[in-house]
Parts: structure tokens; sequence; C-alpha cells
């Protein structure tokens, strides 16, 4: 895993107006290039603040946030956006633009030329799993869930960013879709080199996807490490019983099989 840093958190901490609570309380750590880092942790941890951070769909109370060692205060937010993928639950696909449009839109933006917009969604569309004859000229309302999610994907990295961000990306799909589309995205972002940061509400997902994971509760970092020694250490009591949930319900699912027979 390479030690260049992609996203650091220093110090950062953030109070929303009218609220003397803090949503993030002094968060410090910093993502490696090419990692696949998933937050977990309850509803109002700070786990979506913390992501909107990165592209300044929100800003820090304190502290600093770094992309590729640059403060993003100082980077322009539509160049700084340009830069980073971004897939989130719903998709947020655009209801009148065809599968070929939503993910050619950015690089016409950029200015690219026909020619280099179209082979370029096409080598998406296939990338992710689905049919450029097939796919390209529907609507996403004429797409299953998955295959909008799957889109998303391809509009996220259609300009080639270094950085994807992604929050709760497919807690929306069923099991199957999920499971599916999670293995094939992980093999992107390996294929790719990409920096993944996952926001999930599923620490079985997190467990599977992800090279680390950073635990949060009420706006701090509670636990951080890679998936087999989180699982194998000790925490603090909200860190413990959610890295324990998996084994737990692993075993009552053996027992439950078990019994059946």
């Amino acid at each position: 895993m390479s030690r260049v840093t992609a996203i650091s958190f220093e110090g950062v901490s953030k109070t929303h107006d009218g609220n003397h609570g803090k949503s993030l309380d002094n968060v410090s750590f910093a993502v490696g290039a090419r990692q696949f880092l998933a937050i977990v942790g309850p509803s109002g941890a700070g786990k979506s603040t913390l992501l909107r951070l990165v592209n300044r769909l929100g800003e820090p109370s304190a502290g600093t946030v770094r992309v590729q060692g640059e403060d993003v205060l100082t980077i322009d937010p539509v160049a700084l956006r340009r830069r980073i993928g971004y897939v989130f639950q719903g998709v947020g696909l655009f209801p009148h633009m065809t599968v070929a449009e939503n993910i050619g839109i950015t690089p016409k933006l950029l200015g690219w030329d026909d020619a280099r917009v179209e082979t370029r969604v096409d080598y998406l569309i296939k990338l992710v799993q689905l049919d450029p004859a097939q796919h390209r000229q529907r609507f996403p309302h004429e797409l299953s869930g998955g295959e909008r999610q799957r889109v998303g994907v391809a509009r996220a990295i259609a300009v080639e960013p270094k950085i994807v961000l992604m929050d709760e990306p497919f807690g929306a799909l069923d099991p199957i879709t999920r499971d599916s589309l999670g293995r094939d995205y992980r093999a992107l972002h390996k294929k790719l080199g990409l920096t993944t940061v996952m926001i999930t509400h599923d620490v079985t997902e997190a467990l599977l996807l992800a090279d680390r994971i950073v635990v949060m509760h009420a706006g701090r970092v509670v636990a951080d490490g890679s998936p087999r020694l989180l699982i194998a250490g000790h925490h603090g009591d909200y860190a413990q019983a959610l890295l324990e949930t998996p084994r737990r319900l692993a075993a009552e699912l053996r027992a439950l099989g078990e019994g059946a027979q």
C-alpha cells in the first residue's frame, strides 16, 4: 500500500449553526493513496458531514482538510469536485438525460470533444458490467436500481479521478445486487488504482470490502485499523459491540442451520 497521503483530516471539528454541540469533534486521520477506507457508525455520528468536507459541500468550523496535500479551502470548489468522484444512495442521475448523457456530462463540461466523450462513455458502460448497445440510450426510469447505481459509478469516474467518495452507495439495493455491485466496485477500485472513502451502516460490508475501517461515534473516531486487526482487538463499548455483530449473526445463522438438520 502506498504511503502517499490522498486525504487528511487535521483536528477537524464542525459545529452547526444554532447548535452548541459538535457533529465532528477534533477528528484527525489520513487516507493513503489507493486505500479503500470504510467509515462506519450510527446515524448522527458525523460520517456524512466528514465526507462532505472533502469536496467542499461543507466547511470545517476548525481544523484543516487536505486533498493531495492541498488545503481544500484554497481550491476552487468546482475544480475540486471535478477532481473527485462522488457516489451516493439514490444515485442522483438526471432523469431527462440518457445513460450516455449522464456519464458524459462532466467530460463535456471540461471541453472534451464529442469523439473522446463517446469513446469514454462506451468504455465506462462496459467497465461497470453493462452493455452499451442496450443501455446507452435508456433513461434512468428504464433501469433497475442496480443498473442505476452502476451508471452512477460510471459517471463518478468519467474524468478519471484519483479519489472517489461514496455515501451509502449500495444501501437501497436488495442483498444480492448489493453484494454483486460491492464486489464489482472493489475490483474497479483495484484495477483503476483509486482511493475510495465509503460510508456504510453495514459493518459486514465494510469488513469484506475495505482495507481499513474507521469507526465513528458522537463525532469522534473511536476505532481505526484493518478489518483483521479490528476484529481481533479490544475497543470501547460501542466499537466493540458493532464489530462483534457480524460474528454473532454468523453464529446464530449456523445454529439455525444446525437446528434444521
